[in-house]
C-alpha cells in the first residue's frame, strides 16, 4: 500500500513530530510504501498564486509532484496542531495547491462532484492544549468537520478516522508515551500488512 504522510508543525521536537515518526515507523513494519512531507521542513510555499486555479493550469514542477503523490497514495495520514480550530497556514495552504481539481475532484454536470479519492484511506491525528470537554462546548469539532466533510469526503474518500490528542500543555511524559501507544494500534488498524 502506498500511504501519503504529510506533517503540518513547526518544530522539531513537538508532539506532532513524535505522532509522525510513530506512524512511519508502524507503517514501515507493516511493509507500505511511504511518502513524507514535513511541510515546514522543506519550507513548502502555502500561497495559492490565482494562475494556478484553473483546472488545466500549468503547474510548478513541486506542485505536480505533490498532485501526483496524492493521486497515486492508497492512503493518507496527516498530522498537526489545531490552530484557532483549524491546520497551521503551511497545512492549509498545501491542501488549497495540491487538493485541486482535476486531482482529487471534479465537477460534473448537474452540480455533482465527481470525488477521485474513492477507496482509499485517511488518518489525522491532531493535537490541541484545549480540554476535550471545552473544546466541544465552545467550538464544537471544526477539524473533524474539515477533513472528514469538507476535503476527504469532497473527494470521495469515506474511510476517514481522526484521533485528537489533549491537552498537550497539561499532559505528562507518561501520558504522551500511551498516546503513542495509541498511534501505533491506530496505524496497524487502518493500515494493515
Amino acid at each position: 500500500m502506498k500511504v501519503l504522510v504529510v506533517l503540518g508543525h513547526q518544530s522539531k521536537g513537538s508532539f506532532c513530530h513524535a505522532i509522525a515518526d510513530t506512524a512511519m515507523d508502524a507503517l514501515s513494519a507493516a511493509g507500505h510504501d511511504l511518502t513524507f512531507h514535513d511541510l515546514y521542513d522543506e519550507q513548502f510555499d502555502p500561497i495559492l498564486p490565482h494562475p494556478e486555479i484553473p483546472k488545466q493550469a500549468e503547474l510548478p514542477a513541486l506542485i505536480r509532484q505533490h498532485c501526483d503523490e496524492v493521486a497515486a497514495a492508497d492512503g493518507y495520514v496527516v498530522v498537526h496542531p489545531n490552530w484557532w480550530g483549524q491546520p497551521p497556514a503551511m497545512l492549509k495552504g498545501w491542501i488549497d495547491r495540491v487538493f485541486r481539481q482535476g486531482v482529487t475532484y471534479e465537477f460534473a454536470a448537474g452540480g455533482k462532484i465527481n470525488g477521485f479519492l474513492q477507496g482509499k484511506t485517511a488518518q489525522v491525528f491532531t493535537t490541541s492544549n484545549t480540554p476535550r470537554d471545552v473544546e466541544l462546548q465552545w467550538f464544537g469539532d471544526p477539524l473533524e468537520n474539515l477533513w472528514k466533510t469538507c476535503v476527504f469526503d469532497f473527494c470521495g474518500l469515506k474511510d476517514f478516522e481522526r484521533r485528537n490528542f489533549e491537552s498537550i500543555v497539561l499532559s505528562a511524559p507518561q501520558q504522551r508515551q500511551d498516546w503513542l501507544a495509541e498511534v501505533q494500534e491506530i496505524i496497524r488498524r487502518r493500515f494493515p500488512h
